[in-house]
């Protein structure tokens, strides 16, 4: 299962069949769980917690330094649960001492060719990185979230559930959930109509959505009025109350 070019530390724990390519290089502190594959040429540093059944190809950089000048060496560490799939070149750097001291991604993501996510990063599940989205260090994206290709996230930013970035929006401000932006900066474009539908939204929710997004986007309503309204629709559609939850407490203010 392990290519003798591979290098692995002996500090580093790997399940019996996790398989190594050729040239890897997995450094100490390294955990690597059950039915992983780690690709041709990757480079995996510590301390690092790599899930089970993950997919990472070649020329990775998994759980590398952060790029914050601030660092200076300090023990922080990259969390990763299980069945993601990591494409060619990608990056995913630790945590940081100024934040939570470690990077955490959730389960079922996918990361395309050439994507960056930086320290202090929180990825839920079921998140879709198309190939060169990059993420600036403390950005939180949640789960069912898609970032087109060559997105590019401001940090301390929030990404919310089910939301969409066209390729190429240049993100600012907290994105709310189920919300489509594109351009640079990015504005918004309307609900990610065709997302909900694929995951078995109903269509009496979806319009309930659309309704919501009207009233915080188009009705000309002060920002507390809008979420006022839409804490009304909620009575009704419990699932509007994280859009509501998340505009209230953005601290960056949202995408508009």
């Amino acid at each position: 299962m392990i290519h003798p070019s591979a290098v692995i530390d002996p500090s580093a724990s790997l399940a019996a069949d996790v398989e190594v390519g050729p040239f890897a290089v997995i450094g100490p502190d390294v955990t690597i769980g059950r039915g992983s594959r780690i690709g041709p040429h990757t480079v995996i540093r510590g301390p690092s917690e790599i899930g089970e059944e993950n997919r990472i190809f070649q020329f990775a950089s998994i759980g590398e330094d952060p790029q914050d000048k601030k660092y200076a060496g300090e023990r922080t560490r990259l969390v990763m649960g299980d069945r993601n799939v990591v494409r060619e070149s990608a990056t995913i750097h630790r945590g940081t001492l100024q934040d939570k001291t470690e990077t955490r991604i959730g389960s079922d993501n996918l990361f395309m060719a050439y994507t960056h996510v930086a320290h202090d990063c929180v990825i839920g599940n079921n998140v879709i990185m198309a190939n060169a989205a990059s993420l600036g260090g403390h950005v939180e994206i949640a789960d069912w979230a898609i970032l087109g290709g060559f997105t590019i996230v401001h940090q301390f930013c929030r990404i919310g559930a089910h939301s969409f970035s066209a390729m190429g929006a240049v993100i600012g401000k907290d994105l709310p959930p189920f919300v489509t932006v594109g351009g640079h900066p990015a504005v918004p474009r309307g609900v990610n109509a065709e997302g909900l539908r694929r995951r078995h939204f109903s269509a009496e929710l979806i319009a309930a959505i659309r309704r919501a997004y009207r009233l915080l986007y188009m009705s000309g309503l002060k920002l507390s009025e809008a979420l006022e309204e839409i804490r009304v629709l909620a009575k009704t559609h419990p699932e509007l109350g994280c859009l509501a939850d998340f505009v209230a407490d953005s601290s960056r203010s949202i995408v508009r």
